[in-house]
């Protein structure tokens, strides 16, 4: 596949969700903070996963950010 395609892919799978929302006619205010919400736990998950990364050894996905 070349670039095009996977923009393509990816830009579809990102029709799903929006247009689920879209037909339950869920108000724009709820949905940002949803999507706030959303944004807040995966930031979390990845901060938590990046200092344990850090502190085995492993290596962060930070890139010692935090050093």
């Amino acid at each position: 596949m070349n670039d095009r395609a996977h923009v393509l892919y990816y830009l579809l799978w990102l029709v799903f969700p929006i247009s689920a929302l879209a037909a339950r006619r869920i108000p724009m205010k709820d949905s940002f903070k949803m999507a706030l919400a959303w944004l807040a736990i995966f930031g979390v998950l990845f901060i938590l996963v990046s200092l344990w990364q850090e502190a085995t050894g492993a290596g962060g996905a930070l890139g010692g950010l935090f050093q």
